[in-house]
């Protein structure tokens, strides 16, 4: 499992558990994340920027910080779902 800081840009990953305070899963809850979607990042800035998270069930992409894709703990998606 890796954090959505780690994904590899453009696989899909299945989302296991959204970690942190409540405010945060709140926060991520409410943008469409929740543990079971599956997400895949689109882009991610140089160095300290932001990643670009799109949830491929609902198409909504959001872009967040690092610190806050750190909170989601995913999986790789098995690609021939």
């Amino acid at each position: 499992m890796t954090n959505a800081r780690d994904f590899d840009e453009g696989r899909p990953y299945r989302i296991v558990r959204i970690e942190g305070g409540e405010g945060v899963r709140r926060r991520l809850f409410a943008l469409g994340f929740h543990p079971g979607d599956l997400v895949a990042v689109t882009a991610s800035g140089i160095l300290r920027g932001p990643v670009v998270l799109r949830n491929v069930d609902t198409g909504v992409s959001v872009a967040i910080g690092r610190g806050i894709a750190q909170k989601i703990i995913a999986e790789p998606a098995d690609e021939r779902a």
